[in-house]
């Protein structure tokens, strides 16, 4: 069997860790508990919770036991890593709301009857709810040196910028107790984090150690970045989530879907379970057929898979393929219709297709409105999807014979879309050539 350390090491998984010969031997022992935890911040984790998620879930194929905790405390205090300003704390009532939906999704990646090896959720809010303040400065703060504190790199570089609350400085206090809880109460020995929470990690070593004489372990994984050294994100500064409230099924299939090639050997090793002569396999495949995107495909298919489900994901791929000519554009349910038009150029019209107004957004994809006025053709709303560059370039689209009504070629140019052409009664969808799409979107 494979070493668990080799295998993470292999990943990239392993940012930085405690003494990691140390940490081996503990894992090569017996069975070992260790936990994760995950702030309800927002409504949904993202992809780099994924990356978490999916080490949690590593160890535990290992034979070792996890803790998923949400932070039902510490997502009313707010995590100042990774923050250059100070955090707007959320309503109680929303950070429970956001704690159901995380603790659900947390669920999906862990196994809960695999024996003694079997994971478990807890909130910190159990034991942190009733630490009263005297308890936490006599029991807790008294092991913490200020200037110790003071030396975490997240405290330093807010010191340096826009400072930093009482509150967001004392979040590594309550990490570290989580720590020293979960250790007392369920025998943890090794606490996972991203390496934006290195020094949180640490404090509660330090903790554990100062108050128990125990030694215990820590490991980070590293922030996950494209080729060039970018955050991954749906947009500047977006995230890709793992609700399909606020990120459809097919958008994040698509998402998988549109990786470079330079990207996914980076991408396989951290986000796919396959084992190393899987992957290796198929990165091999797919460098001697790299236009059928196999690696892509594999990754898009697992990943959608693991988050959203098997039904999901195959809407998702029905949905991909039928845009693009292969597969039957009405047999897609409105749900998945209306999510892959969010992703392409779209134009929305009233219920006579009327003339058309666009407008240029931030990308430069024309996203536009039509109003009571003379009757679109195809040409027209191509145009107004901004999948030709004009109504008479649309024209010579057509002629030419590159044009497409739900995936119906279009021969005449002045064509004026059918009421029944409408799927669902409110979608048409337009291409030119194999790859280019716009959607009408009726009101």
């Amino acid at each position: 069997m494979t070493d668990i350390i080799d295998e993470l090491t292999w990943r990239g998984l392993i940012a930085v860790s405690t003494d990691l010969d140390d940490l081996r031997k503990a894992l090569d022992t017996g069975r070992l508990t260790y936990y994760g935890g995950f702030d309800p911040t927002a409504p949904s984790l993202h992809i780099g919770n994924l990356v978490l998620l999916l080490t949690m879930r590593r160890l535990q194929l290992a034979g070792h036991r996890p803790i998923g905790l949400v932070g039902g405390a510490t997502g009313l205090i707010g995590d100042p890593s990774g923050k250059s300003a100070e955090r707007s704390l959320n309503p109680r009532a929303v950070v429970a709301e956001w704690m159901e939906r995380i603790t659900s999704e947390v669920a999906r990646f862990l196994d809960f009857d695999a024996g003694e090896a079997s994971a478990m959720i807890v909130s910190n809010l159990d034991w942190t709810g009733q630490l009263s303040a005297i308890d936490l400065l006599r029991d807790i703060g008294k092991h913490f040196p200020v200037n110790q504190m003071l030396s975490r790199e997240v405290v330093k570089t807010r010191l340096e910028q826009s400072g930093i609350s009482y509150t967001e400085f004392s979040y590594q206090i309550l990490q570290a107790n989580d720590f020293l809880e979960l250790h007392r109460r369920h025998g943890c020995v090794l606490q996972l984090g991203g390496s934006d929470q290195w020094g949180n990690l640490v404090s509660g070593v330090d903790l554990i150690r100062r108050v128990t004489g125990d030694s215990v372990h820590a490991l980070a994984t590293p922030l996950i970045t494209k080729p060039d050294g970018t955050k991954y994100g749906k947009t500047a500064g977006g995230a890709i989530w793992l609700s399909q409230e606020l990120m459809s099924p097919y958008a994040f299939y698509q998402f998988w879907l549109n990786r470079t090639d330079a990207e996914m050997p980076g991408l396989l090793r951290v986000f796919s379970l396959r084992s190393r002569p899987e992957i290796e396999n198929l990165e091999r495949e797919a460098a001697a057929r790299p236009a059928a995107r196999m690696a892509q495909r594999a990754l898009a298919d697992e990943v959608t898979t693991s988050v959203h489900g098997r039904t999901e994901t195959a809407k998702a791929i029905a949905a991909g393929l039928a845009l693009f000519g292969q597969g039957d554009l009405r047999e897609l349910d409105e749900t998945t219709l209306a999510a892959a038009a969010e992703e392409v150029p779209h134009v929305v019209v009233d219920a006579g297709i009327r003339s058309w107004r666009a407008d240029t957004d931030d990308a430069g994809a024309r996203h536009g409105e039509a109003h009571a006025g003379q009757v679109l053709s195809v040409g027209d709303l191509m145009a107004a999807c901004a999948i030709a560059p004009s109504k008479s370039a649309a024209r010579r689209v057509i002629d030419e014979g590159g044009a497409y009504l739900n995936n119906v070629k279009v021969t005449e140019s002045e064509a004026i879309p059918a009421a029944s052409d409408f799927l669902h009664g409110r979608y048409l969808v337009l291409r030119r050539g194999k790859r280019t799409i716009g959607i009408v979107i009726r009101r």
